[in-house]
């Protein structure tokens, strides 16, 4: 092989390598202005064993709340988007779904939504009359999403809000590379003790109203690399040798001419 054609097979590696099809780097191919109708409500969450709740009690008389509101909660560990750790205070759920709460002792909480547990801890305040117009207020203190693959900073996203979209956890995470499959993304998701998968395909203007749009807390989302990105693992071992010799052969041709 002569060094003309170590050359240009070279570049025509590296090339083939670098070069991406513009269309599939594209969110939503050929979205047009409109206005999507008929789009799903987000799921009210159901408290599961292990989750961790923020359950704060507060009526007219602030020395009677006191009592349901303890300062020494429990504290747990969680990371930040930053990668910082911080403590929060909270209820676990334990394995058999309840929740140990001052004064009330004992709440079932597991399958329950948040306002479904408002009522199940208002309701003996009252009859108890324990407080009057007891108000109870309710968080989840563990809802994360985790963002795996070809995406500028893998990491874990820790969820104030209560609501995010697949969107919004992927831009948290810096966004896909461009070696990222955006119509192949896998979703993990645990639903009623299964573990499910989903693909979810970003160049499709559907995905807008799909029910994957909004994520659910623990979910995983993890984007593939593409073609590229796989050749170019790949054909670089192969292709440092040929680089090198034909490094070494220009560097004797030009020695020699210029002696």
């Amino acid at each position: 092989m002569t060094l003309k054609q170590t050359v240009l097979l070279a570049l025509t590696v590296l090339v083939f390598c670098s070069c991406a099809s513009s269309r599939k780097l594209v969110y939503f191919n050929e979205i047009k202005d409109t206005t999507f109708l008929g789009i799903r409500p987000v799921e009210e969450i159901r408290i599961v064993p292990n989750d961790i709740l923020s359950i704060s009690i507060s009526s007219l008389s602030p020395e009677a709340s006191a009592l349901f509101n303890p300062d020494a909660t429990m504290l747990t560990r969680a990371t930040t988007i930053t990668g910082a750790n911080t403590e929060r205070g909270g209820y676990l759920v334990d394995p058999e779904g309840f929740v140990q709460l001052p004064v009330l002792g004992k709440i079932k909480a597991a399958g329950l939504t948040k306002d479904q547990l408002k009522d199940a801890i208002t309701q003996p305040i009252l009859e108890k009359k324990l407080l009057k117009d007891p108000l109870v207020e309710i968080r989840f203190l563990n809802y994360e999403v985790t963002v795996l693959g070809e995406v500028g900073k893998p990491t874990v996203i820790t969820v104030p809000s209560e609501k995010i979209s697949l969107l919004k956890a992927i831009g948290l995470a810096g966004d896909l590379t461009i070696h990222g499959k955006r119509n192949n993304i896998l979703l993990i998701r645990e639903e009623d003790g299964n573990r499910i998968t989903h693909r979810v395909d970003l160049t499709q203007p559907d995905f807008l109203t799909s029910p994957y749009y909004y994520l659910q807390p623990n979910d995983v989302v993890y984007v593939q690399p593409n073609k590229a990105k796989g050749a170019q693992a790949t054909l670089w071992p192969q292709l440092v040798p040929i680089l090198l010799t034909a490094l070494s052969v220009t560097v004797i041709v030009l020695d020699r001419m210029f002696r």
